[in-house]
């Protein structure tokens, strides 16, 4: 097991510029200096978070009878949040520097550096900040709606929701009262969350503005235990089957003392990024605590009836949720990857190449006709580009040499390269085969090259990339 604070400066940084020059993720504002905590999806980024996002909601939702979904507002009820408890207590204990004017956050000192100012002074003297006492700061985000909203007046208070759970929780009733499902039965969603930290760091990591996907499982009280260890290995696997090795993954029990007031039992499930081991999702026990407090606050009942036994009750909820951004920065560092193909007494020969598994890639397959000045190719090369591109993403190129094309698209994790040559137009292999209608598949990690039909292209691809 990797030491948790182990990391690897060098590493993350060449991912968080390989990141920007291919398009993956932007700083948000960057044109007049950037907004901290916010980040801006580019073409290749934004396909990778949509097919990490539809393959949770494959896994959770299409591919389930028990988990229906919902999209929440972002704007929130004033109501709902100070049921919730975020009102007057979602704070995190803050701390100023007096001499750098800097603000931290008083569970984190061990990350603050040394004092910049105080980096001046003449060797041997403190560089440590001076820091004032803690105090609390409130993470949420406060708007005023209507455009005469008095600000005396609470109900012009809205949120930008800190979390998707509470969206979920207030429409719990009419969601089970609108499709009729029996316990134990879950309400997934994904979704924007907004959060002022103090101290947004460690690139997407921790964000203001950020998504989830995050289910609330609802059960009867005395199957909540067992659930939440069945959702823990459920969630485990997600992972693994979009590209994040279990061994890399760490489980923590957060023991009693250590876990939200609400939790009755909670996992953290950790991996193992460049910048040290932190979490990627918790899953969480919340019993009963949320619905009982929206019947208390709101007075209406909502309680679950039993058709069977007769019984009502307020169900208890099993809380799988995962950070999307997370998962997409987890995704990128384990995909990672510098070959040296650097053959004996040879040049020097290095290889970047994402090793996105095909399910979350987000180009499928490129398209690379051998020559641009060949029409014949191109146009055989354009007649399967418009074969595939109704069912996934592809990408298009006949520039430059094939085997600078290949290297490109290695660097952006495309797992299959599809190449036309005069072999496809009827020109025999070079022991006189015939491979007319056929195209050269070129496969990412290991290099090699099948010749595949191209009336059977489309189903070999589909097959490959789920």
């Amino acid at each position: 097991m990797a030491n948790k604070e182990q990391t690897d400066t060098d590493r993350m940084e060449k991912i968080v510029s390989l990141c920007k020059s291919k398009g993956f993720i932007f700083q948000s504002g960057e044109l007049y200096g950037g907004l901290n905590g916010c980040w801006d999806y580019g073409p290749l980024g934004t396909e990778l978070k949509r097919n990490v996002k539809e393959f949770w909601w494959r896994k959770n939702v299409l591919e389930r009878e028990d988990i229906v979904g919902m999209d929440g507002s972002i704007l929130t009820h004033h109501a709902v949040l100070t049921a919730s408890g975020h009102v007057g207590g979602f704070s995190d204990p803050m701390v100023d520097c007096k001499v750098c004017k800097k603000r931290y956050r008083a569970d984190q000192l061990e990350d603050i550096p040394s004092c910049e100012k105080k980096a001046q002074l003449p060797k041997g003297e403190d560089k440590s900040c001076e820091l004032t006492e803690p105090k609390e700061f409130n993470l949420m985000f406060q708007t005023k709606m209507g455009a005469s909203a008095d600000d005396n007046d609470p109900n012009a208070i809205a949120y930008l929701r800190p979390e998707t759970a509470q969206t979920i929780f207030v429409q719990y009733k009419n969601v089970l009262d609108s499709t009729r499902l029996k316990l134990p039965f879950g309400i997934a969603q994904i979704g924007k969350a907004f959060r002022n930290e103090i101290n947004p760091r460690n690139y997407t990591f921790r964000s203001r503005e950020f998504e989830q996907m995050e289910i609330e499982y609802f059960c009867r009280p005395e199957d909540g235990l067992r659930l939440t260890d069945e959702w823990l290995e459920m969630r485990l696997d997600f992972y693994t089957q979009i590209g994040v090795p279990r061994e890399k993954l760490h489980v923590l029990d957060i023991p009693d003392g250590e876990r939200a007031h609400y939790s009755q039992k909670t996992y953290d499930i950790e991996y193992d990024f460049p910048f040290g081991q932190q979490e990627l999702e918790g899953v969480a026990y919340r019993g009963a605590y949320d619905i009982g407090k929206h019947q208390e606050h709101s007075g209406k009942n909502l309680e679950y009836f039993d058709a069977e036994t007769k019984e009502r009750f307020i169900p208890h909820v099993v809380e799988p949720s995962a950070g999307c951004d997370r998962t997409i920065l987890a995704v990128l560092c384990e995909a990672y990857d510098v070959e040296d193909l650097t053959k004996e007494g040879g040049k020097k020969d290095e290889r970047t190449v994402m090793r996105f598994k095909p399910c979350v890639a987000p180009i499928k397959a490129a398209i690379l006709p051998l020559l641009k000045n060949k029409p014949e190719l191109v146009e055989k090369a354009k007649e399967v580009k418009n074969l595939l591109q109704p069912h996934m993403n592809i990408f298009y190129d006949e520039t430059a040499a094939i085997g600078r094309r290949y290297r490109r698209q290695d660097e952006v994790g495309t797992p299959f390269c599809i190449a036309i040559d005069f072999e496809t137009l009827g020109e025999k292999g070079p022991n006189g085969e015939d491979f007319t209608d056929t195209v050269t598949v070129r496969h990412r990690d290991s290099m090699e090259q099948e010749r595949v039909a191209i009336s059977e292209l489309l189903p070999w691809l589909l097959a490959r990339i789920v």
